[in-house]
């Protein structure tokens, strides 16, 4: 992370070029679908989670969309509901939501930078990775809803909450 440091002190400097020149660095596929907007994919170990970063100058928010394929059983979606419910709960930052016309779960969160504020690649990469790992977390959940016999309650159980300190 040591040559992107040269971004901390412009101000100018653009949030999706700091995202590209992450995904540079950490090798992932990425592609710049626009001057303000970054799609990618990052390899977790449940899934591929397609992630974009877009851009808006107008209300000075960098958005980030985090998805993967989701299409439960139509009998299951109550259950589902209930589930993001729960996982919502725990998510301190960015929330889940299913999209349903795209089968696709989705984890978004919006960094507001008002008043010419700039995020900095540190927190652009903390960004990314809060997305990768709260999907990582809660897909078992998910997917023991929808494909198991678990209740939401019984699902959430193998959310593990995140580990503080060292062992």
């Amino acid at each position: 992370m040591a040559h992107l440091e040269h971004y901390q002190d412009t101000a100018e400097i653009h949030p999706i070029d700091i995202v590209e020149t992450l995904a540079e660095h950490h090798d992932w596929e990425f592609d710049r679908v626009a001057d303000d907007q970054i799609a990618m994919a990052i390899e977790g170990a449940w899934r591929t989670y397609s992630i974009t970063l877009a851009w808006s100058a107008h209300d000075e928010t960098l958005r980030m969309i985090c998805t993967f394929e989701m299409t439960p059983p139509a009998e299951k979606r109550a259950e589902l509901f209930e589930t993001l419910n729960l996982v919502n709960d725990k998510c301190w930052v960015g929330s889940f939501n299913l999209w349903e016309a795209q089968n696709l779960m989705v984890y978004r969160y919006g960094l507001v930078l008002t008043g010419g504020e700039t995020a900095g690649p540190a927190q652009i990469n903390q960004l990314v990775h809060t997305a990768v790992a709260a999907c990582e977390r809660f897909y078992p959940a998910f997917q023991l809803v929808c494909w198991g016999e678990e209740t939401p309650a019984q699902a959430m159980r193998v959310a593990m909450d995140e580990a503080f300190g060292t062992a």
